[in-house]
């Protein structure tokens, strides 16, 4: 009831923005798109009276109307309607730049989603690093959009801050600060050669900006939703409000150990530009490495790590370790979020019907729902810790969900490796692992917030 209550707030108070700043919108379309110009695909664009419409064609790539001015901070506004059979969106703060992919547009998208994931007013980072903020965590927001009708879209970009509405709902809290400014456009998505889907209509209109006196007119700030952000190393106000604390400070390696000897290896882990590198060259020339664990234990928590693996790598995030137990074999034994290059290392192939590959619950549950960026890019690994009940999250969707203590968890470990190893997964505090397999992996951006 108090969630909702906040929502209406916001609602009302954007409404009261909205009203004072009327002087102050400038229009970013009038009788055609002078001021605009089309990159990567060749989806038609046109004008009919004030409305800007695109339309679908095969074999093209992603098309995009591009304004030819470039926006940092501003109050974007626009009214779109788009076919439910495609899914379109709204570049911001985007570029095109002859040495990347050969000026392929990417940046922030403003999804416009009419599928049943209900991903609209989330934020995509198109060709660069995938999914920054999907609504999974927002039921709300999933609602906002009317599919099939007119909607109405807010934007707000103020410094490091994007943050979205549809119909007066917030959508999506978005901290970031990878690119500062760029164009905005307007996306007619590929259908590759799907002819059953040539000829769908997207259609923005209504739309307008304000680049000036933003702090009077951009909509009072309120926790209603979860807030994402992606700063590298660093903590925002609301995340230190909300109890976040850092693991890594991207400086040094305080706070972490060997989980044998307990000492930070003298090599093969190394800090660089602000990030935690297991590098087997570096292992290879000083020695050291092996598994590191936190200094501090945990038990309810929701933990966030950024993580990039190289080609062929394997690696993994284990929770609930042990390190005091009797059983000298435990120092490095626990549940086992799975960091693996799945086209290319064999152990993706091994185990049984995937429960050996990235996201997944490593040799006991194969994860769903995933969405993975890749070789050599940033891939964000979150996992929550509840009790006995816990999940996995990659890339804004949750892959694994499980309650340990039980017979059905007891038998699941049963037919896997950790046979032998009595109360597997049952500890109620422990450390959390980084894992040396011998491969080059980097992490970053590792926070923790515990839950009471």
């Amino acid at each position: 009831m108090r969630k909702l209550t906040w929502i209406l707030t916001a609602v009302m108070l954007i409404s009261l923005s909205v009203s004072s700043a009327e002087g102050q919108w400038k229009k970013m379309v009038k009788k055609d798109l002078s001021g605009w110009e089309q990159l990567n695909g060749t989806a038609p664009f046109r004008v009919e009276k004030g409305v800007v419409i695109g339309t679908t064609v095969t074999g093209s790539p992603n098309s995009f109307m591009c304004t030819k001015e470039k926006y940092g901070d501003f109050i974007l506004e626009f009214d779109t309607w788009f076919d439910p059979k495609m899914n379109s969106g709204v570049q911001i703060r985007s570029e095109s730049k002859a040495d990347y992919q050969n000026g392929r547009v990417h940046g922030y998208q403003i999804e416009m989603d009419p599928s049943a994931r209900a991903w609209s007013g989330g934020i995509y980072d198109e060709a660069r690093r995938g999914w920054l903020y999907t609504l999974d965590k927002n039921p709300a927001g999933q609602k906002a959009l009317k599919v099939g009708e007119w909607n109405h879209y807010r934007v707000e970009a103020i410094g490091n801050s994007i943050r979205t509405w549809i119909n007066g709902v917030p959508c999506a809290d978005l901290v970031d600060d990878l690119t500062p400014s760029g164009f905005i456009a307007l996306q007619v998505h590929s259908i590759g050669n799907d002819k059953a889907r040539e000829g769908l209509e997207v259609k923005w209109k209504n739309i307008r900006i304000i680049t000036k006196n933003l702090e009077k007119y951009r909509s009072p700030y309120s926790p209603v939703i979860p807030q994402v952000s992606f700063l590298d190393n660093k903590l925002t106000d609301r995340e230190i409000n909300e109890g976040w604390k850092l693991l890594f400070d991207g400086k040094s390696p305080n706070g972490w150990m060997n989980a044998r000897t307990k000492a930070f290896p003298v090599g093969g882990w190394e800090v660089r530009e602000g990030m935690l590198v297991i590098d087997p060259a570096s292992k290879k020339e000083k020695g050291g490495g092996g598994d590191i664990v936190t200094v501090d234990k945990f038990r309810n928590y929701e933990l966030i790590i950024d993580f990039r693996y190289t080609k062929g790598a394997n690696s993994g995030i284990k929770y609930f370790i042990d390190t005091e137990s009797n059983d000298g074999r435990l120092a490095s034994i626990g549940c086992e979020y799975q960091v693996l290059d799945d086209r290319n290392h064999p152990d993706a192939k091994a185990g049984k019907d995937g429960n050996r590959t990235l996201a997944g619950l490593y040799d006991l549950i194969t994860p769903k729902n995933k969405r993975d960026n890749g070789i050599d890019k940033w891939n964000r690994a979150t996992i929550i810790v509840n009790g006995n009940k816990v999940q996995h999250w990659l890339n804004g969707q949750m892959t694994v969900e499980y309650e340990r203590g039980t017979q059905a968890w007891r038998d699941l470990v049963a037919g896997s490796k950790f046979k032998n190893y009595q109360g597997f997964g049952e500890v109620q505090e422990g450390r959390i692992l980084l894992q040396d397999h011998g491969n080059l992996v980097y992490f970053k951006n590792i926070k923790i917030r515990e839950i009471k």
